[in-house]
Formats: structure tokens, sequence, C-alpha cells
């Protein structure tokens, strides 16, 4: 050591006398304006995700209840505690929020003698709550990527004369940078009705652990594959990421998953039955995805299960009603498959009232579950739809899924503005393409466009393929020559669709009336379910809720040995269906089995 570095901590001693800069109380030194000081949190805005939890490495951030924020779809009801004794002041926390509510104040003086004051809720006290002065994110600046990873699919001129599957799938490459955004808040979970495991298996995405990410899927949705393309995904709605982009692509990763996983490995993780059999047999009228989700739960139960489907194939609306070019048939018979493996015996061609009465299910089985799908039409009533010419939407989207001809006239009025009006308008598109050469379809709706209850992809999707779309249409008449033959579609523009006590009642402004020009007019307003398979007797001993048949919390019906689930009872859709299997499943597991109760 030489001279230099031994003298060297003496010099500081020439500082003695100089005015010392750290003062004890520094009232009216205030920070930089962009110091970062104690936190701040907009509670409105802040959704309660916990991304700033998670990223804090000093666990100086718990998400905690605050009283008047409850939990609601897309807001967990916690809001951020920070503990100052842990706080590093690094500001990641507000880096990575991507609401932009939490936000550090430029104060940094706080004096108590009560250490609990210094765990803090932000937004909830605090005198610096309101500064303006303090630290925010940047811009545009963000921890995670702001828009989703593209999606290949076909152009529409290459797609409107075939019903080959439009999207193509994530890549791997795609995948893993699509689930990199993902911030693992799990608000999705809350709003998907089967609850999946979605940040988990977005998770085993990014490890490339297709086995594990398979197995998650499975253990809340054994139409995985179908959910993949076709979910109405109303996760990505409470995606914490649509703050600052686009939400996660949860249903493609979904889709990505199983498509990574060989049918044969499938049956491998999740299609064997690992418990011994409980000599209970249960009977499934209805081979859709309630029906079958159903089967799925109750035969890893260990109980034997029969579901008895009227058509040829299995697959419910699934099947009879989706398109194959958002849902390739032979995908959907990779779900029933996995199903099947499970010891499910599906008996398709098989329909109750007919070839077996409810009297006979009763007696043989020790529970009855009614899963059956809406596969009967409704219609508007207005005048002329009566007679040849009309038709239903549900009936001619069976008739295309069978290979059964179809009347394709050149021109084509479709009433209804949900996916099943799209999906037959779409459809109907493709098969005058190929006859004529050129698309004539028109599709209108009661609703504007905005509050179409269709997919907006499904919407985008139908115009790029040359279907004409009139919103705020109420139909008036379908107009027909002297010969009975149908000219078209009288509509009136739509003023209002409910009155003042929200009940359905349109109206409308007379003077703006149009003529839709169209040789066949189809009507996909809604669909209801084919009850005459229970008898009267059975009918009438049902209690019912406004024609639907009436469930309790365990979806038992007011026959004790009945239960019923799905489309029936809830309306239609394929993962609030899955969600009522599994619900009917665990009440029929429970409340006959768990209790040795005799269903006769």
């Amino acid at each position: 050591m030489g001279l230099r570095e031994v003298l060297t901590p003496f010099t500081v001693w020439k500082h003695v006398f100089d005015e010392t800069v750290t003062i004890k109380n520094p009232i009216g030194r205030p920070g930089a304006d962009r110091y970062r000081g104690f936190h701040q949190n907009d509670m409105e805005k802040c959704i309660g995700c916990g991304t700033c939890e998670t990223i804090c490495q000093n666990a100086a951030i718990d998400m905690v209840p605050v009283e008047g924020f409850d939990a609601q779809k897309g807001d967990s009801g916690l809001r951020p505690q920070i503990d100052y004794g842990r706080c590093c002041w690094c500001a990641l926390c507000v880096d990575v929020c991507m609401t932009g509510s939490l936000t550090m104040s430029n104060e940094y003086t706080w004096v108590d003698t009560d250490p609990d004051k210094f765990r803090f809720i932000p937004g909830l006290e605090g005198e610096w709550k309101d500064d303006e002065a303090g630290y925010e994110r940047e811009g545009d600046r963000a921890l995670s990527g702001i828009e989703r990873i593209h999606m290949e699919e076909m152009e529409p001129e290459a797609r409107i004369d075939n019903f080959d599957e439009i999207v193509a799938g994530y890549s791997r490459e795609e995948a893993i940078l699509e689930a990199d955004r993902c911030v693992e808040c799990g608000l999705c979970v809350a709003t998907c009705p089967a609850h999946m495991s979605i940040p988990d298996y977005i998770a085993a995405v990014r490890d490339q652990d297709y086995d594990r990410g398979l197995k998650l899927l499975y253990e809340t949705n054994p139409f995985s594959e179908v959910c993949g393309r076709v979910c109405t995904h109303k996760c990505e709605t409470s995606c914490a990421a649509l703050h600052e982009g686009d939400p996660i692509a949860i249903r493609w990763l979904k889709r990505h998953i199983v498509d990574e996983v060989p049918y044969e490995r499938r049956i491998e993780l999740v299609g064997k039955p690992n418990v011994a059999p409980t000599g209970r047999k249960v009977a499934i009228i209805g081979g859709g995805p309630a029906g079958l989700t159903a089967a799925y739960d109750l035969a890893r139960d260990g109980h034997g299960v029969v579901v008895f489907e009227a058509q040829a194939k299995a697959g419910g609306m699934t099947r009879y009603g989706i398109p194959e070019y958002r849902l390739p048939y032979d995908a959907l018979d990779r779900d029933i498959g996995v199903i099947e493996a499970m010891g499910v015996e599906i008996r398709t061609n098989c329909r109750i009232g007919r070839d077996v009465t409810m009297e006979a299910l009763r007696e043989e089985y020790d529970a009855v579950i009614l899963a059956i799908g809406l596969h009967m039409g409704r219609s508007t009533r207005v005048p002329g739809t009566e007679g040849p010419g009309v038709e239903k939407a549900v009936d001619l989207l069976r008739r295309i899924t069978d290979g059964e001809e179809v009347p394709v006239p050149e021109k084509i009025v479709v009433v209804g503005g949900g996916n099943v009006a799209m999906d037959i308008a779409r459809s109907m598109a493709r098969l005058q393409k190929v006859k004529y050469g050129k698309v004539g379809m028109t599709l209108t709706a009661l609703e504007d466009i905005d509050h179409f209850l269709a997919d907006a992809e499904e919407i985008k999707e139908s115009r790029e393929e040359g279907v004409e779309i009139f919103d705020a249409r109420g139909p008036q008449e379908v107009l027909r020559d002297e010969a009975g033959n149908v000219t078209g579609l009288r509509t009136w523009r739509v003023t209002s669709i409910f009155d003042d006590q929200g009940r359905f009642a349109p109206a409308y402004d007379e003077a703006d009336e149009r003529i839709h020009e169209g040789t066949m007019v189809i009507e996909a307003i809604g669909q209801a379910a084919d009850t005459s398979l229970l008898g009267e007797e059975l009918t009438e001993a049902l209690e019912w809720n406004r024609g639907r048949i009436k469930i309790d919390d365990t979806f038992r019906t007011s026959e004790p040995w009945l239960f019923a689930a799905g489309d029936a009872v809830k309306g239609p859709d394929v993962i609030n269906a899955v969600a009522d299997g599994h619900t009917v499943a665990a009440s029929v597991s429970a409340v006959m089995f768990a209790k040795g109760e005799a269903a006769r």
C-alpha cells in the first residue's frame, strides 16, 4: 500500500466546516419532477391484475381486498399494498402496470413511529395521492408486446368457393412470442365459464411442454380442440393486456397446444380412466359438448356411461351448426375420440321417444341427464313466411353437414345478426360461388352493427366474402309473386328494439322502407329445443321456466331421477355447455352416488 492510499481517508476532513447538504427536516425542498417517491394508484383505473406484485423482486407488494371494490368481470377486486420496509423504489411495478393506474409521487419524506404505517395502500390514503409530479410510465413504452402475433389465414378470394379451414394456427415460434406477452394475472380464469387454467397452459407453451399443457386443458375442457377454434373467447375481454394493446390470443394458444400433441399421445395422457368401476350407470341424452363433457367426467369417476344421439354422428350443434371452414369435423372427431377412449359408449341414430323411451332409461339407469341442443329454428312469423322459399338456418346447416343437396338460388336474403346467421350466409355464399361464379347474399338484422350478437371476426369475414349486411332493419313481409314464389324481403328501419321496461318490442320508421331482392329467405333469429322426446306425461310432470326445463343449482329437474344441462336450459355456447357438463356430472356423482341415493 502506498502513502497516497494511507492518507486518502484523512483528506475528507477538509470538508468538515462546509455547509451540510443533508438536513433533518427538508420542508420546502420537493423532489425532482420525475423523482420516484411514494406510490400513487388510481383505484378506479386499477383492475387488480397483480402484475405489480408478480414483478416485484423484493416481495414489497401484496394484493389485498379493499372495501368498496368487489370482484367482477375484468377486475379481481384486489388492490396493491406497498411495504416500504422492502421497496427499493425501482419502479418496475409502474413500468409493468398495463392500465397505467400505478404511478409514484415525487414525495420522499414520511416520518412516523409506527412501522405498520409504512405498509400502505396507495389510492386509499395518503396526502400525495393526487400529486401530478413524480414518476409514471413513459408514453407507449411497455415491458411486454402490445400487438398480438398475427394468425395466418386464407384470403377471401381463396376461401370463398370451398369449405377448407380458414385459419392456419400458430407455429411454435409464433406461439412462444404470443405466450411471452402473458403476465399471468389470471383475470381470464374467472371469466372463462369452465375456469380453465389459462395462465398455466400459456406458461406450458412458453416452456414448450405440450404434454403438461394438454393435461391442463383436459382437466377442465375435453373439447379443447373444438374450443381452440370456435370458442367465443370471452376470457380475452378480461385480459389485462387489453388495457395497453391487443389481448392475449388465448383461444389460438389453446388450439396450438392440441395441434402439437398427436391424437395417439392424447389418448395416452388423458384418455384412460384410472379409477375402479363403481357399478353405477348413467344415461345421457344428447351427444353435444354438454352431454359428452358430463360423460367424460362421469367415466373418469368410474361410472358406466351411455350417450344416446339422434343424429348419425355425435357432436351436436358443433357438427350440425358450425361450418367446416370454422371447425373441421376431423378436429371434432378427435375430441370425441378421446372421450370414447375413457370408456364412454355413444349410440348414434338412436332417437329417444322413438327407439328408446324415457321410462325405459329411468328403469335401466341410476340417473339420466338430458343434454339436448337447440336444433329447431325459430320463425319471424311475418306475413309470407309460410310456404316454399323460406328456410330455417339450422335446417340448412344440418343438411350441408350431411352432404345433402340444398337449393342454391342466385339471390338469397338472411334474417338475423348472430353467428348462426353469419354461418349460413357464408355457407350459402360458397355454394353460390361454385354454382354461379358470384355471390348474391344479403343479410338483415334488427340490431345496429355495433350490437350484433355475432363475433366480430364473423362479421368481418362475411363482408370480405361478399355478404352485404344491412343493420337496424326489421322484417315486415316476405314478398311473393302471383305464383307464390319468393321475390324478396320488405324491411323497415328499426328505431328501438326494447321498450321502457326492457321488453322486446321493436319500433320502426315506416317511412324508411327497403326491398331486399331474393328468391329465398333464410331465418336465423334463434333456436329452440325439440322436447317432444319427453312424452306428454313427463312434459306435464316437469316444471318449466319460460319454455325451458327448470333446474335447481345442482342441475336437477323437478323429477329426482332426471338432470338437464346445456343449450336446452342455458342457451347456445360451446364453452358454457362444457361448463354445464362439468357441473351436472359433479352433481350426479355427489347427489346420486356419494350418498348412495336410489334414483328409482
